[in-house]
């Protein structure tokens, strides 16, 4: 009887772990960070979005990233409104928003120099 609860908990708790660990991809992304903010009800997360232009006159891209380490969430606060190259990992799959409202999850940021 205790199997029809724990089994389902341990799968979870197992799934949650290894598409927070493995990531489909990782890269760097280039741009002004423009708005980084702590966002959610329940579960706090460090939210944040730089503007990608290509070429000077074109609307930029805007991309939206998480931020889960502290430290890098308060290197990241001091670079708003800078231009940044921020690195990166992408997770596929995360059941629930308490781990960041994007899948794209930044550990590391430069600021590039004017």
């Amino acid at each position: 009887m205790a199997a029809v609860i724990v089994v389902p908990i341990l799968a979870f708790t197992l799934y949650t772990a290894t598409v927070l660990t493995w990531s489909y991809s990782e890269g760097d992304r280039s741009g002004v960070l423009q708005k980084f903010s702590r966002k959610g009800w329940v579960c706090k997360t460090w939210e944040g979005e730089i503007a990608m232009s290509t070429v000077p006159g074109v609307a930029p891209t805007i991309w939206e990233f998480t931020v889960r380490d502290d430290e890098v969430a308060k290197r990241v606060n001091e670079a708003i409104g800078e231009r940044v190259v921020i690195h990166y990992s992408e997770h596929f799959g995360v059941p629930t928003s308490c781990f960041g409202n994007t899948r794209y999850f930044v550990n590391a940021v430069k600021v590039l120099p004017r």
